[in-house]
């Protein structure tokens, strides 16, 4: 389980960058958000918390991370991905904006998450 736990943290870090920065540049161009970019933008949310569903169950087997910031960090990189379904607008290139800068933001804080849950 904790080989999946790794595993999972690389495609969430390729996912929610890649996301964010294909979503990022479809804001720029003005271009109307569907297909592939809402695709990877979903993939992105799932991967985080999926994640985070493993990171739970490693948790129920008694399996701790070597700081506590790591829960603090996996909990922030989800709030950050599912934060955009409560608060964005319904402008749909606005939308956009929020859903591209809360998938930047869980990438980073998986990247913490990812330094403090290795040791």
């Amino acid at each position: 389980m904790l080989s999946a736990h790794h595993t999972v943290a690389f495609l969430v870090l390729a996912a929610t960058f890649g996301s964010a920065l294909f979503a990022g540049w479809t804001y720029y161009r003005r271009a109307e958000p569907r297909g592939w970019l809402t695709h990877l933008l979903a993939l992105a949310q799932t991967l985080v918390v999926a994640q985070v569903g493993i990171g739970l169950l490693l948790l129920s087997d008694h399996r701790r991370a070597p700081e506590h910031l790591h829960y603090l960090y996996g909990s922030l990189s989800l709030l950050a991905v599912l934060s955009p379904w409560l608060y964005a607008p319904a402008e749909r290139r606005r939308r956009l904006g929020w859903f591209a800068g809360a998938t930047l933001v869980a990438g980073a804080l998986a990247v913490r998450a990812y330094m403090t849950g290795v040791g």
